[in-house]
């Protein structure tokens, strides 16, 4: 990348740019980012990471500066770091050795002057009766009167040296001049310049008396606190070094504990042999572990906008108001209107709301031989391979895809925003959320029986309620739907494809998900990611999700593209990153939003954009200019005990629990499931194997009455008779759902099956006469 050369430094300027620095002897000189400020050398990997990421930094005031040819010059400390640096020119370098030099003398001179200040005196803490406010005030005082002091002993000085050589120069005239008539008048001369150097060196000596007593007042006090600061700075510095120690071993600790192989996990084996070379290991022991040609690069990077931008009023950006409300404002402002609205929901008096349960039983521990049951799995769709309970929880898929829902707020806010940019990052946000409680939950839901329903009433405490129905068995689909009171309603057709691959299993979701907004029209999609289930066979289970959703607006063409980064042993980046950007329909950048599906998001507003440097593939990344980052979801905490729970969130607990008035089909009558959740397995398996076979009876069945439908009344329908042009002629599985349609989405341009009505009409008359029986 070109860049414009820098100005030649001053000395106390800021000097930054890009030179290439020694890592190692596998990966040589690598390009990164040196800020020169205030006598410290630091670097970073990236512009971006200087917001938060310090790669080293050296003082330059016990640094020597060593230029080793046209372009090599080398920075060391006297042994503990030592940069091995190459510029990308002989100009270039030499900007930088004159910069260094300039810093340096400062630095030194700087240090000289503090060491000056008087170092002797004994530590002592701060008076504990002096607030940190009187402290300020009483030093800033202190400092006015010593700097008017200083000005007077300067102007006292400048009178001195004038005065001073006249006097000279009078005496050394005085002493060439012969005695005569003229002797007089240089007398007197001498004697009036006399006088007016012993008055002002009187006046100047009066000013350093006063100067020296104040000085020696407060001298003690500033020593006291000085020291105390130092002590403190040192603590500090102490502790933060334990901390990163501390944070450092846990974060290999976990790693080793989850996801690394045993080869990783061996403290031993991490231990070895480090690459040696020259240069310093101050950032660069992550290089001896992980390289960067295995990283996926990012396709943006973010840097502080210019504080210009956090100064502006209101009037000045007019037309960027009406799209900052993600600064809380607008969301504040509307909830406390709400709450003192007396005709909002909140003020009313309402029923007790219903108290769920917090617990399940315990997961038994039942030892399996797995692969016995794998290794004639391999290469098989996970929906045809007869699963034992045991490597399943207590919910079916259809209870799964109504946890979708646990951070409804997300879209309750959503429906509140004016803007369509910042309501298209609460719908970014809402579909990262719904990955969180996937990230301890490796049990495999149930599959559903067609015609299986679950709903989830939570008008009440939350305002809305939800439905689902599989519509399909082969391939396995669910459709559901959801509508709340806040003037959103969610609905999707998801069909499930997997492949056991021995080693993990991949699980990819088809089909499309939808939200509507009642108050803009505004018509929302997205497709969900790939889920990745590793070590099958060997290893402690753990799950990743990898890919990209495009979530679209229909009505005004915005677009958020987010990006599940895929885990990797070798990559530096946290781990389950997404990272996201939302766009105009003339694809102009307004928000990014960045963090991880099993914690939280932040999003930041996006003021400026322009190419930055090309990255390891050779693409050119953008960078954006933002103002702060605001947190914009996060996840809940697990209840207590959820590791023996199956990891079930506070909303999953209360999925299966037991409801008056429900259908016949729905999932919580299940008998195999409600087994399994009371600890009952060996008959839970029992029940799930004959729930499957009435389930293949009447697959069967259905499959006689459509060819009946195709073949002549005088036929008689045989087994030879059902072929597969008969089939496919009669689509004997092609399941009429009982609360849904399928329709044409004439704004997605997308087949599925939409909630057509009735189901709580029949609810609330009891009426459940049309349900099958499937149980």
């Amino acid at each position: 990348m070109s860049e414009s050369k820098p100005p030649t430094p001053t000395p106390g300027d800021t000097y930054k740019g890009w030179l290439f620095k020694w890592t190692n002897y596998i990966k040589g000189y690598q390009r990164r980012w040196f800020v020169l400020s205030n006598g410290l050398l630091s670097y970073y990997r990236t512009q971006a990471e200087m917001g938060h990421t310090c790669r080293g930094t050296i003082n330059l005031a016990t640094a020597n500066i060593a230029v080793e040819d046209s372009c090599n010059f080398v920075i060391s400390n006297g042994g503990a770091q030592t940069y091995h640096l190459k510029a990308s020119s002989e100009v270039e370098r030499q900007r930088w050795i004159t910069a260094l030099e300039l810093a340096k003398a400062k630095a030194v001179r700087m240090q000289a002057e503090s060491d000056d200040s008087g170092d002797e005196c004994p530590a002592m803490p701060p008076t504990s009766g002096q607030g940190g406010g009187g402290r300020n005030s009483e030093v800033q005082s202190t400092l006015r009167t010593l700097g008017s002091k200083v000005e007077d002993l300067t102007t006292c000085n400048d009178l001195i040296v004038k005065h001073g050589s006249a006097l000279q120069r009078s005496l050394s005239e005085l002493e060439g001049l012969r005695v005569g008539g003229d002797m007089g008048e240089k007398i007197r001369q001498v004697t009036e310049r006399a006088t007016l150097f012993r008055i002002t060196s009187n006046a100047m000596i009066n000013a350093c008396r006063d100067f020296l007593s104040l000085a020696q007042n407060h001298s003690k006090r500033w020593q006291k606190a000085l020291q105390a600061e130092r002590d403190q700075r040192i603590r500090l510095e102490e502790t933060l070094e334990q901390l990163a120690k501390q944070h450092n071993h846990l974060e290999r600790a976990f790693r080793g504990a989850t996801v690394l192989p045993s080869s990783f996990s061996n403290p031993a084996l991490a231990n070895k042999g480090g690459v040696s070379g020259k240069g310093d290991a101050s950032d660069e022991d992550d290089d001896n572990e992980f390289f960067d040609a295995m990283e996926d690069p990012a396709e943006f990077i973010t840097v502080p906008a210019d504080p210009k931008y956090h100064r502006r009023s209101g009037s000045n950006v007019s037309g960027i108001s009406s799209e900052t409300g993600m600064d809380d404002q607008s969301v504040n402002f509307d909830e406390l209107s709400l709450a003192s609205n007396p005709d909002s929901p909140q003020s009313l008096e309402l029923e007790p709301v219903r108290q769920r349960r917090t617990r399940i039983p315990d997961k038994p521990n039942y030892y399996l031989n797995l692969w016995s049951i794998m290794k004639n799995c391999i290469g098989k769709e996970l929906s045809k391979i007869p699963m034992p309970v045991n490597f399943n929880e207590p919910l079916s898929m259809l209870q799964r895809l109504s946890e979708d829902l646990e951070y409804y707020e997300l879209l309750d806010k959503a429906a509140k925003c004016q803007s369509s940019l910042e309501q298209m990052c609460y719908v970014a946000a809402f579909t990262v959320s719904s990955y969180s409680t996937t990230v301890h939950r490796t049990g495999k839901p149930f599959n559903p029986l067609l015609g299986e329903t679950f709903e989830l009433d939570r008008l009440r405490e939350c305002g809305y309620r939800s439905l689902c129905e599989q519509v399909s068995h082969h391939p396995p689909a669910a459709a559901h739907h959801a509508a709340s009171e806040k003037g959103w309603s969610l609905r999707q057709e998801i069909t499930l494809a997997s492949k056991f691959r021995g080693k993990y299993l991949s699980i990819m979701p088809l089909g499309s998900i939808q939200c509507l907004f009642e108050k803009s029209n505004n018509h929302y999609s997205w497709k969900k990611v790939t889920t990745t289930v590793h070590n099958i066979i060997v290893g402690k289970l753990w799950i990743d999700q990898s890919g990209e959703i495009d979530v679209v607006n229909h009505r005004t063409g915005d677009r958020c593209h987010l990006k599940f980064a895929p885990y990797s042993y070798f990559s530096r980046d946290v781990p389950r990153k997404v990272t996201g950007v939302v766009t105009d329909k003339d694809g102009k950048a307004h928000y990014v939003l960045s963090g991880t599906w099993d914690e939280k998001m932040e999003f930041s507003r996006v003021m400026q954009s322009s190419k930055g440097e090309n990255g390891t593939e050779g693409k050119q990344r953008t960078v954006y200019q933002t103002l702060k980052a605001k947190e914009i979801w996060k996840k809940n905490p697990l209840p207590e005990g959820a590791e023996n729970m199956y990891y079930f969130s506070s909303l999953a607990l209360t999925l299966n629990e037991p409801e008056e008035g429900i259908a016949p089909t729905d999932s919580r009558r299940r008998p195999d499931q409600r087994l399994m959740e009371d600890g009952r397995w060996d008959e839970a398996n029992a029940e799930k194997q004959r729930l499957e076979e009435k389930q293949r009876t009447a697959r069967r069945e259905r499959e006689r009455e459509a060819v009946k439908a195709v073949n002549s009344p005088e036929e008689a329908v045989t087994e030879d008779s059902i072929n597969d042009s008969a089939l496919k002629s009669a689509h004997p599985d092609n399941y009429q759902a009982l609360w849904f349609e399928k329709l044409d989405d004439p704004v997605s341009g997308e087949t599925l099956h939409v909630y057509k009505g009735g189901y709580w009409e029949a609810k609330d008359q009891g009426n459940w006469d049309m349900c099958p029986d499937i149980f």
